[in-house]
């Protein structure tokens, strides 16, 4: 699939809005924006193993389409949800263990660039990464 790779944050859009609504205090928001987010996709079939490693953590992710897991935001926040496809995107679905709330995100390739789009509470924010 086309995700696989490593990619490297390019430009965010709307990103430190988007952690302001998630409860991300100004501190938080101002470093997460500049994180310098690279992270590396493999996919096997329906199980997708990703690195997300940036200046304040690193963190492997597993995880199968269609079935829920626990993930941590790199602001501590505690998630369970699932991925899934879309045609040619991955669509994920997670709700807060805080709160009940749901986050939703999605991630597809846009000519060169992957695209992450996350929507919280009606505000919607881009990652946008490079090979």
């Amino acid at each position: 699939m086309a995700f696989n790779g490593t990619w490297k944050i390019d430009r965010n859009e709307n990103y430190e809005k988007f952690m302001e609504v998630m409860g991300v205090n100004v501190m938080k928001r101002k470093l997460g924006a500049h994180d310098n987010l690279k992270i590396t996709i493999q996919q096997d079939g329906n199980k997708f193993t990703v690195k997300e490693s940036s200046n304040f953590r690193t963190i492997d992710i597993e995880f199968t389409l269609g079935v829920n897991f626990e993930y941590s935001l790199a602001d501590g926040t505690e998630l369970s949800g699932s991925w899934n496809t879309e045609g040619n995107k991955l669509v994920g679905t997670f709700t807060r263990k805080d709160n009940g709330k749901v986050l939703t995100a999605s991630r597809e390739i846009i000519g060169d660039e992957l695209v992450q789009t996350y929507v919280y509470e009606g505000v919607e924010a881009k990652r946008i990464f490079k090979r």
